[in-house]
């Protein structure tokens, strides 16, 4: 399963990704923001992006399903990151809805004939117009590798996930990965936005 994979690499998943430079997809997402924007960083893993948007002084709530993540996420960005999943997040009831989610790499983990309920969750705690930022790896089909699970997708394949939604899809542009060893790997970035 997914998340055990997480819980007992939660230490090499951690720096193999805290010091990922995703100022181009940064630049994508946050120019469409209020300047005091509450982004919600759903499937926050290492907490990376989520100390990011805290830094540029965006209000941040975060959540992740992988407990090991969570305490690591704590750790590094000093906020009240939450144990979760996609389907059952709720937000606090005196919470107002998100200006913005942001779901950088972590959907994908989501069984596909699952992920529409996750999306359709999501949905319901955002606020109308608001943003929504997903990514992918590049595919059609749905794959194993290393004890993780991949919900893999390409435009057509996102669009059939939020199909039932009120998301819609606003941009989609592909990059190569960040990472310097996996550069031959494709990704699929979305924004959607709630209509």
């Amino acid at each position: 399963m997914t998340t055990d994979f997480y819980n007992e690499n939660a230490s090499g998943f951690f720096d193999d990704t805290i010091n990922a430079d995703l100022s181009d997809i940064y630049q994508n997402f946050l120019p469409l923001l209020k300047s005091n924007a509450h982004i919600l960083d759903a499937g926050c893993g290492s907490g990376r992006d989520a100390a990011f948007f805290s830094q540029k002084n965006y209000s941040v709530t975060a959540f992740d399903a992988s407990e090991a993540l969570v305490l690591k996420a704590r750790e590094h960005t000093g906020l009240a990151i939450s144990l979760n999943t996609f389907e059952n997040f709720q937000r606090e009831p005196t919470t107002p809805l998100f200006d913005a989610i942001w779901a950088c790499a972590s959907l994908l983990h989501v069984p596909s004939d699952k992920i529409a309920a996750s999306f359709s969750n999501l949905a319901t705690q955002l606020q109308q117009n608001g943003i929504f930022y997903c990514s992918f790896k590049l595919g059609t089909e749905d794959t194993h590798r290393n004890g993780r699970y991949f919900t893999n997708a390409d435009a057509a394949r996102l669009a059939s996930f939020i199909e039932n939604t009120p998301l819609v899809i606003e941009k989609i542009w592909i990059t190569d990965d960040v990472r310097p060893d996996r550069q031959d790997e494709k990704w699929l970035n979305a924004i959607l936005r709630k209509v």
